[in-house]
């Protein structure tokens, strides 16, 4: 049975918790969240992980001490327990891979899980085809674009409510148009896909980005368009919201699950 950490327990944390709990090889030990949080987590945790511990810092010791950690935290997660527990020798599955727009960052997890001697999975989360993405870099990539398109409440609470009035949109309205570092800092809640293709592709530089705000969508819109010595590459995904987080697509959370579950796989994609 594999043991599992997970850092985070909002809507993407709670919703794969439900979705593993059934699951005889897996057992959800620690969830680690900020100390503010702690009462409201052993409360919901209550429901779909009930032998779980509630900690602020992961217990790495006997007997707690996880197989496998997953993130879905956030950004600052990343530099803290996932460095932490990639250094003690745990492996990771990463949801959060805005985090890695800073310039070192992606250096200090890769330095961390030489350290530990163990690895680390970023995870494709909302989009798709990053098997394919990365191995047309192989042969060499000429451009990758990526068009984040959702509905504006899904922009709610960014810089996006700064470029136009969100509620009064009756047209689409592009909100953000650079590159992928850039929308990663600037939509660290909205942009991990931006990441995600600019990780597996092109680099964080190169990755073009354009984000949009469509008043006449209700689904998180996804689309990829890649070129290169392999000939043209076009995917579009056009994922339902998560209903407890508009700004998240379900598949993340399917995404994260799935890659959890591998860790217990024979056989997987």
């Amino acid at each position: 049975m594999v043991k599992l950490a997970v850092v985070g327990f909002g809507a993407i944390g709670q919703e794969a918790a439900r979705m593993l709990r059934g699951d005889a090889r897996l057992q959800l030990t620690q969830i680690v969240v900020k100390p503010h949080a702690v009462d409201e987590t052993r409360r919901m945790a209550a429901e779909v992980a009930p032998g779980a511990c509630v900690l602020t810092e992961l217990d790495v010791s006997l007997p707690l001490r996880p197989d496998l950690l997953a993130e879905c935290a956030g950004h600052s997660a990343v530099m803290s327990h996932v460095i932490m527990a990639l250094q003690a020798g745990i492996p990771c599955v990463v949801a959060s891979l805005g985090a890695l727009h800073k310039a070192d960052s992606y250096a200090r997890l890769e330095a961390a899980a030489e350290c530990g001697g163990t690895r680390v999975q970023l995870i494709s989360g909302a989009v798709g085809g990053m098997d394919a993405l990365a191995a047309a870099c192989m042969g060499g990539v000429d451009r990758v674009v990526y068009i984040g398109r959702k509905p504006p409440r899904s922009w709610y609470g960014t810089p996006a409510e700064q470029v136009c009035a969100l509620s009064e949109l009756t047209a689409p309205c592009v909100i953000f148009a650079g590159s992928a570092r850039e929308a990663a800092r600037k939509f660290p809640k909205n942009a991990n896909v931006a990441a995600t293709v600019a990780l597996a592709g092109l680099g964080l530089e190169r990755t073009q980005v354009e984000l949009i705000a469509d008043p006449g969508i209700e689904r998180n819109v996804h689309r990829m368009e890649v070129t290169g010595s392999f000939g043209r590459l076009e995917i579009q995904l056009e994922n339902l919201p998560l209903l407890t987080n508009p700004k998240t697509s379900a598949l993340a959370v399917y995404s994260l699950v799935s890659a959890v579950r591998n860790a217990s796989a024979r056989i997987f994609f």
